[in-house]
């Protein structure tokens, strides 16, 4: 046997935030030397974070990253140390992972297959590095080794895939295998995405069983940036089987998983295939192959099953995800808790929930005492109640007009007492009625719902925003805007009304799948977020603005059409860009309950209300990033401000 203890480290980073993000590091790296590992892999671009934008541009940036490294060397002593950074080099910028170890840099291999979908911008920023080449790159007064690098040391050969790397036909880890590689690390930055988890485990188990290697990965935690969440979840595999994995959402700062695995036991295995006629090709070429010349003390065994990773349900995820990313963008805009203008619906029930949540996880996880800088400019000493906590990082406003029902009221005040949360009632109809006057004595006529339907409507929204930012301001917190996803599409929001707000954290998610989630949270739960029967008061109700008289009974789906019909026609239209014709046929054949004169008219009504309303997506609040179906314009899904409007495209339906 030749027993090796590997390791994998998230960390919880900021973009540009040195201090913090060098403490983190040093912090993973103690703890990885405590667990006795000896190959240690941290997330990509970790030193200066993930989502520095066109900062990058700055070759400052590079220079302050660059300069970190001697010091991440010297404290890793006795083990090797991978860790992510930009790297300048002939007036190109590589996103590079340097392998540090015993005070030296050993070298850096620069990622080969660059990310440019989605909310990933990486050709704008960096170069990809061509396989096979290898060159020499000035680190202090040291010329280091940079590239595509294979490292040996004490016998055992050491490469790198890189994030995106692993996710292409052309793995440069097939490279890796026909050199005899026996680990390969695989620092990522990859962003949470519903299920995308299940992705990543199978490329790390069929890399280790088709490379014959082990397979370290790791990945980058929390709300780095603002809207892109990264969920962690490191994982070490050899020979097609996992041995360690770590939790993903975690709350910590930072967290490592270690594993002892046998080189000899996956050489045997690549034997084994080579007896079998595999074919290893021509590249067995030892160019660029790098000494390292250090030893690896005797590893202890460790005899343990195949370890079984836990998929979450798609609601688990989505709590998960949203509690951390809600947590992080409060203390990393050191925000001082969150407002949510409380309806009473199933929006506001959402947010507010959410961050009941997420006050329920800070608890458990945490505690009032950890993450000390947290803690202090928050206010809370040791033996804080949680009530008192809760009391303090949520407060609800439920503002009423004489258009709101006691049904809403009622589910406001039940909610706010269900989790914890200082509430207050507002009554605004004086300042409706304020507003009114102006517009009827400069028009000098009456306001009327027959005439003036949509103006009546906006005023009452908007008119709650200035009281509830004045309340944030004095709280210094952090106002939710409380639109999603479905509405952004429609654009069915009051600008500077229900989309006022610092943070937009639903506006990456449907409708449909929101009130799924709430009657799951309301009567099922999971074992970290157990159920809230109060949502029952929501879960009862149809959704409802609530801004045109009550003897009118407004419904959301009377105004716009059935939200599940909603978003089947924004996949199809915005997501798999069909044409209103091949929507209007998909929707006929998924939807043959409604009539085709009525699908006709919704389909219309969609494309129109999308073209109509970019200008309103264009303004939305920062929204967390839960899927590849996102409406975001800034990260995700362009579209024009001023356009056609499909209006040739629409005369073809008829």
């Amino acid at each position: 046997m030749r027993l090796i203890r590997v390791g994998a480290g998230v960390v919880n980073q900021t973009a540009l935030d040195w201090s913090g993000n060098q403490e983190r590091l040093l912090a993973a790296i103690e703890e990885a030397r405590e667990a006795g590992v000896q190959v240690f892999c941290l997330p990509e671009l970790s030193i200066t974070g993930y989502g520095c934008e066109d900062a990058f541009f700055s070759p400052d940036v590079a220079r302050r990253a660059l300069a970190m490294l001697p010091m991440l060397a010297e404290a890793s002593q006795g083990m090797l140390t991978a860790v992510g950074l930009p790297l300048l080099y002939q007036g190109s910028l590589y996103n590079v992972a340097a392998l540090l170890g015993d005070g030296e840099v050993h070298g850096m291999v620069a990622k080969q297959t660059l990310a440019g979908d989605g909310i990933h911008y990486e050709p704008r920023w960096f170069k990809p590095w061509p396989s096979g080449v290898v060159r020499a790159v000035e680190v202090g007064d040291e010329l280091i080794n940079f590239g595509d690098l294979l490292f040996e040391v004490d016998g055992v050969r050491i490469g790198f895939e890189i994030c995106e790397d692993a996710w292409v036909a052309q793995r440069p880890g097939a490279s890796l295998a026909q050199r005899g590689v026996d680990i390969i690390l695989n620092p990522s930055a990859s962003h949470f995405a519903f299920k995308k988890q299940q992705i990543r485990e199978r490329f790390v188990l069929e890399g280790s069983r088709a490379f014959h290697t082990t397979y370290v990965y790791t990945n980058l935690l929390g709300n780095e940036t603002g809207r892109a969440i990264f969920d962690g979840g490191p994982m070490i595999a050899t020979c097609g089987k996992f041995i360690a994995s770590g939790r993903r959402f975690s709350f910590k700062p930072q967290l490592v998983i270690a594993g002892t695995v046998d080189i000899d036991l996956t050489r045997m295995a690549r034997v084994r295939c080579v007896g079998a006629q595999c074919d290893l090709g021509d590249s067995l070429s030892e160019e660029g192959v790098v000494p390292i010349f250090m030893e690896f003390a005797p590893a202890k065994a460790e005899f343990s099953e195949a370890v079984q990773t836990r998929f979450y349900s798609k609601e688990e995820e989505f709590t998960h995800a949203m509690t951390l990313a809600l947590f992080d963008y409060m203390r990393k805009s050191w925000s001082r808790g969150f407002v949510v203008s409380l309806s009473g619906g199933a929006d506001s029930a959402a947010c507010a929930t959410l961050v009941g949540l997420m006050i329920d996880r800070l608890a458990r996880e945490l505690g009032p005492n950890a993450w000390p800088t947290m803690a202090s400019y928050l206010g809370f000493k040791p033996g804080t109640p949680l009530a008192d906590i809760k009391q303090a990082l949520l407060f609800c406003v439920y503002q009423g007009t004489e258009n709101s029902s006691e049904t809403t009221r009622h589910a406001a005040e039940t909610m706010a007492k269900a989790l914890g949360a200082r509430y207050s009632v507002w009554e605004i109809d004086p300042l409706v009625r304020h507003y009114r006057g102006f517009i009827e004595g400069s028009l000098e006529r009456v306001l009327t719902w027959e005439q003036d339907d949509l103006t009546l409507q906006n005023i009452q929204a908007r008119v709650r925003s200035p009281g509830i930012w004045m309340l944030t301001n004095t709280l210094n917190a952090l106002l939710l805007a409380t639109s999603n996803r479905s509405e952004a599409a429609v654009g069915y929001a009051t600008m500077d009304g229900d989309t006022c707000g610092g943070l937009s954290p639903i506006a990456g998610i449907d409708k449909a799948f929101l009130r799924e989630w709430l009657c799951w949270m309301e009567a099922t739960g999971s074992e970290d977020s157990p159920p809230i029967p109060e949502l029952s008061v929501i879960n009862a109700q149809a959704p409802t603005a609530e801004l045109r008289p009550l003897e009118q009974t407004q419904t959301d789906e009377a105004d716009l059409m059935p939200y599940p019909l909603l978003d089947a026609i924004e996949r199809s239209a915005i997501r798999d860009k069909r044409s209103p014709v091949e929507v209007r046929v998909e929707m006929g054949e998924r939807f043959s309950q409604y009539s085709g004169e009525q699908l006709d008219v919704w389909v219309r009504r969609f494309f129109q209300l999308w073209s109509r309303n970019q200008w309103k997506r264009e303004r939305y609040a920062p929204s967390f990033h839960l899927d590849d179906e996102n409406l975001d314009p800034k990260t995700w899904c362009r579209f024009p401000i001023l356009s056609g409007a499909f209006k040739a495209e629409l005369e073809e339906l008829g």
